[in-house]
């Protein structure tokens, strides 16, 4: 009877001890605190966040660049203490009686970052919410061995966020900062005027330099080709690169971070010979900094 009385109680430990382990620690924003903001709506970036009460905050964002790209993020408020995976399920609203969660993706947990996941899934995790489901979480905490983390985002007022997220993305400029940062203009003979390439990219810099003048430095110098006599060459040299010079200062970068210097007809990069080896040194090396 004894035995029987010890293993009835070893049993009812271990159940205890399962259902400690098996414990789901819930974070999700209620229908009040539910809501979405577009943080940052540039042509160099544009982010949707969501925060998650007592966890952190989902973002998702997406930058300037040649492809279209987009980067989903759980920022948490206490960062991993370990690493792991979490899986993350596309839950169904209540309304939906019978429907089962869908498996989307296992999320990297890497100890002390935040979590992320690349564009195929933060697509499927914003047209899960555009539909009403609640992407979650589901991972073993790593400050407690007896409990699992279930964070969920909230679809509610999800819709007019989405929209005007979806609005900046169209308005992204479609090169970088490092696209621009080193680049050489080509000039018409004997004269300060660009070809026609070379003035559209520089309208490209332009184009970035409205929504970013963050610039620790510009640096340009100029060169010529062979024909025309030294003197003149040194001349059309700095001559082109004053009018670079006063286009930054138009752009809004202060004149004293603007630095030229004309080289003339020195360190040519092509024979002079050729009408191309001569168009190729008649040229403008421009180099950006960033803070």
């Amino acid at each position: 009877m004894k035995f029987k009385q010890t293993l009835l109680l070893g049993l009812v430990l271990v159940a205890t001890a399962s259902q400690a382990r098996m414990n789901i620690r819930q974070y999700a924003a209620t229908i009040e605190q539910a809501n979405w903001a577009v943080t940052n709506a540039s042509a160099l970036k544009c982010e949707l966040s969501h925060n998650i009460p007592n966890f952190g905050e989902a973002r998702f964002s997406s930058l300037a660049n040649k492809e279209l790209n987009l980067l989903f993020e759980l920022k948490m408020t206490r960062l991993p203490d370990d690493y792991g995976l979490a899986k993350v399920m596309s839950v169904p609203p209540q309304w939906r009686a019978g429907e089962i969660a869908k498996p989307i993706a296992d999320l990297a947990i890497l100890k002390q970052f935040d979590g992320g996941l690349p564009k195929k899934e933060a697509w499927t995790l914003l047209t899960e919410l555009e539909q009403g489901f609640s992407p979650t979480f589901y991972f073993s905490d790593w400050h407690s061995p007896f409990d699992q983390v279930a964070a969920a985002i909230n679809p509610l007022r999800f819709s007019e966020p989405f929209q005007k997220f979806n609005q900046c993305m169209t308005g992204l400029l479609r090169f970088t900062f490092e696209d621009i940062a080193m680049t050489v203009l080509n000039y018409q003979s004997n004269s300060d005027e660009l070809t026609r390439e070379s003035q559209a990219r520089l309208d490209q810099i332009a184009e970035y330099l409205k929504h970013d003048k963050a610039l620790a430095g510009v640096t340009i110098d100029t060169f010529t080709d062979s024909y025309g006599g030294r003197w003149i060459n040194e001349e059309l040299s700095r001559k082109r690169a004053a009018t670079l010079k006063a286009f930054f200062v138009s752009a809004g970068v202060d004149e004293k971070l603007v630095k030229t210097e004309g080289f003339g007809e020195k360190r040519h990069v092509a024979p002079n010979e050729t009408s191309r080896g001569r168009g190729t040194n008649r040229r403008a090396v421009v180099q950006l900094a960033k803070l």
